[in-house]
């Protein structure tokens, strides 16, 4: 009974959690196995295969599941951009769990450190140190990452309840599956219309929903570091990225939130589309959480005034090439008139020389034209 308990608890550690976070950065295959699992999973599509009700279910799921690491592990466990009871805090935990991306003091200790170190050699996830895949999957194969630095996050040790999810953070995963599985069985009873089984369910609702989750998560960790616009002039390199803030719930807004990072809002500004804000400030809206946390103005001004600088910057940039592109359109046309121009002037000089009388006024044609007439 006593192995079976420590093989699911992520706390036991023979080695020590110290000597494991000494260890250099390299796959662990063993932790591989879990990953491997969850993506050939998705296999199973092959003999379950689809019905629209399984497809829309993965989908809901997918963006349930988003808000729950962006809105929960990441902007309350990681920043405490807002407050919630104590229970409250507990419900919030196992939304997370249902991620299945560990417990929620693993994750906000890990995002706590990274902000501490973002892209040096300290940074377990830095596209910028450590290469793309490294920062999107590897890291999290290696012994080094799996314990939870209980140092950085001090304030959530002392719960009880939080410690037992995240040292047992298969429960809600398996639990989670378990529940979508009964759902599939009990709709193809109840509703064989929908043409969902037990199994179906399970592969879309939670393989293919979780593996597309988790890579959507990793995004921000390999790609929003690299890929993007920097408003502000941060220690890192973290960017701003619309489609990555489409992905993740507005956890795209990166260089903002490495900017300031005690927001609730990820989006500063009311263009940048932030989904999670918009969820959680309805959450608000109920009771279950409240005092969220708005960006100083003074970041805001900052921010407008880089924009500013940047687009007058750009401006300055692009008006020496549009001029010089203009006067090359326009210089070959100058010439030709000057030219004709020269050539002219030849040519008229040479008749005035020749034939004086060619050039006669018209007027004294006019006249000479009537006297003609008179005349005859």
């Amino acid at each position: 009974m006593t192995s079976i308990v420590q093989s699911i608890d992520a706390d036991y550690c023979p080695e020590g959690r110290e000597k494991l976070r000494q260890q250099p950065d390299k796959v662990d295959w063993v932790r591989v196995i879990p990953f491997s699992m969850l993506h050939f999973g998705c296999l199973g599509l092959i003999w379950v295969g689809w019905s629209p009700f399984a497809v829309v279910f993965a989908v809901a799921l997918y963006f349930v599941r988003m808000f729950a690491v962006t809105g929960i592990y990441h902007r309350y466990f990681s920043h405490k951009t807002y407050r919630t009871s104590r229970i409250g805090q507990f419900l919030l935990a196992v939304w997370g769990g249902t991620a299945a991306q560990r417990g929620p003091l693993w994750w906000a200790g890990h995002h706590r450190h990274h902000h501490q170190h973002s892209d040096d050699e300290h940074d377990a996830h830095s596209p910028v140190v450590h290469g793309f895949w490294w920062a999107h999957i590897g890291w999290i194969t290696s012994k080094r990452n799996f314990p939870t630095d209980y140092s950085q996050i001090k304030d959530l040790t002392k719960y009880p309840e939080l410690v037992f999810l995240n040292r047992f953070d298969l429960i809600v995963p398996v639990l989670f599956a378990s529940a979508i599985y009964g759902l599939g069985a009990g709709l193809a009873t109840w509703a064989p219309g929908l043409g969902v089984t037990g199994p179906q369910l399970l592969v879309w609702g939670f393989f293919v929903s979780t593996t597309a989750l988790f890579h959507g998560t990793s995004c921000i960790n390999s790609l929003a570091h690299l890929m993007g616009k920097r408003r502000f002039k941060t220690d890192d390199d973290s960017r701003n990225s619309f489609i990555l803030a489409i992905i993740c719930l507005g956890e795209g807004w990166h260089n903002n939130h490495h900017r300031y990072q005690s927001s609730t809002r990820n989006g500063f500004y009311w263009w940048e589309i932030d989904p999670t804000y918009y969820g959680l400030k309805m959450l608000s809206w109920t009771g279950l959480i409240w005092g969220l946390k708005k960006v100083p103005q003074s970041v805001l001004d900052e921010g407008m005034r880089a924009e500013h600088l940047d687009s007058v910057a750009a401006a300055a940039k692009s008006e020496p090439t549009h001029v010089h592109s203009s006067l090359k359109k326009v210089m070959p046309t100058a010439a030709a008139l000057a030219v004709g121009a020269v050539n002219a002037a030849h040519m008229t000089s040479a008749e005035d020389t020749e034939s004086p009388a060619t050039h006669q006024d018209i007027s004294g044609l006019k006249v000479d034209r009537d006297s003609s007439s008179q005349n005859g």
